[in-house]
């Protein structure tokens, strides 16, 4: 039995390790696999080939019914009033403004140069495709023929429409709303599933290319780094500090000292939700946001504010695209801004939220899904940088609107020493 023992210890030493730091070991063995075996590992690549091919059957039933299931939660109740709608405007403008700074530093930085891994030829389709043609193909003919075949942006704009439609049909499709709601649910625990496979796709992907295009692909993979890094920290002092001064006229200093804590726990934990009670602190006791605006605003942050995502996805799209020689243009520049704005009001509380949108944006624009591998191993450090900007985007939110509302307290803010002695409730 002692021995017994002693044998299952190493694999529950593994099995009880972080999903990300395993994927990391993953990656991490895959590229010892491809330099010390090259021939051998080019053998692995069916098994790589699998996890991407799993990941694409989650990704359009996910997409649909997270955004049904997330914009008919947002539209129920007293939710959408003047502050919800506003907040929401709010926070899908900051988050097409910060995939354009994702796509800016992509395009500026090229971290995918020098990985040749190319040529890539992409489907004829997309390459012929106009500005003119693509509006003309917004709405789909054929819903349910737009889902087989994968048309995400048409299948996007049927999934708004519906969740509009059942909302406005009051009692009668609340069992449809339930039934989406479930089934989101259900695609939410399938991609727990899938993406618990991630270690051993991504080791097997990582194989393969290593061993097909040597370890020269590892060093564009730091450039990304850099790149989503550097991006945050622009979209931060640059967006939120000129939003700060020219919608609230209020210091940009004040701001950045009160949210110390929040941005901690984000960028330590990688979570929206882990961090929503510090940021409420933080919005009420430092910020001088008075409670119901933070009550209300901050949660809705939490469901669809996707602003460092969106960032990360604009610089990984283009690393993919340089690292197999595909030359986007502006027309593809404009679906990915497109779908990662609108994906955002379904699936920024999905596990696996940045890789599956990933998926998502690369197979719009027709992009080969390997290089979700690359960026699954270091998918946990742009996390961290991710979720600090994310909850950063919701407390600017919540003091630009607070300000709007006559609710923010101008003591607090300047000095968050005074923020333990304010009452909303005399006011």
């Amino acid at each position: 039995m002692l021995l017994h023992g002693r044998a299952r210890k190493p694999w529950r030493i593994w099995t009880r390790r972080p999903l990300w730091l395993k994927t990391l070991i993953g990656m991490l063995l895959g590229i010892g696999l491809g330099m010390g075996w090259s021939e051998q590992a080019l053998l692995l690549k069916p098994v790589g080939t699998l996890f991407v091919n799993t990941i694409q059957m989650l990704m359009v039933p996910l997409i649909f019914c997270s955004i049904i299931a997330g914009l008919t939660g947002l539209l129920r109740g007293r939710v959408l009033d003047r502050i919800g709608l506003r907040a929401i405007g709010y926070y899908l403008c900051s988050t097409a403004l910060a995939i354009c700074i994702g796509l800016m530093m992509g395009w500026l930085l090229e971290p995918g140069v020098g990985a040749d891994m190319g040529p890539y030829q992409r489907p004829e389709t997309l390459q012929e495709l106009t500005l003119a043609t693509a509006l003309a193909q917004l709405v789909p003919r054929n819903p349910i023929q737009a889902i087989v075949d994968g048309k995400i942006l048409q299948v996007i704009v049927f999934a708004v429409a519906l969740a509009l439609a059942l909302n406005a049909s009051g009692r009668r499709g609340r069992p449809a709303i339930r039934a989406f709601t479930s089934l989101a649910d259900g695609m939410f625990t399938l991609t727990q599933m899938v993406m618990s496979l991630a270690p051993y796709g991504v080791c097997a992907l990582m194989a393969w290319m290593t061993g097909r295009y040597g370890a020269a692909i590892m060093l564009p993979l730091l450039k990304v780094i850099g790149a989503v890094y550097l991006g945050c920290l622009l979209h931060l002092l640059g967006v939120y500090s000129g939003l700060l001064l020219l919608l609230a006229r209020l210091n940009p200093l004040h701001y950045f000292k009160s949210i110390l804590d929040a941005q901690a726990v984000a960028f330590t934990s990688s979570s929206s939700e882990v961090t929503l009670p510090v940021s409420q602190s933080c919005a009420e006791h430092r910020l001088g946001v008075s409670p119901p605006i933070a009550a209300k605003v901050l949660p809705i942050g939490a469901t669809i504010n996707m602003d460092g995502t969106a960032l990360y996805q604009g610089v990984t799209a283009l690393f993919v695209a340089q690292a197999f020689g595909v030359d986007l243009h502006l027309f593809d520049y404009l679906i990915i801004i497109s779908i990662v704005t609108l994906a955002s009001i379904g699936t920024a509380g999905t596990p696996g939220t940045g890789l599956m949108l990933l998926t998502l944006t690369l197979t719009a624009v027709g992009l080969p899904l390997e290089g979700v591998a690359l960026i699954a191993g270091i998918d946990r450090i742009l996390d961290m940088a991710r979720t600090t900007v994310n909850v950063s985007g919701d407390l600017l939110v919540s003091v630009l609107i607070g300000r709007r509302e006559g609710e923010l307290d101008l003591a607090v803010y300047q000095d968050p020493r005074a923020g333990e002695e304010i009452d909303f409730s005399a006011r």
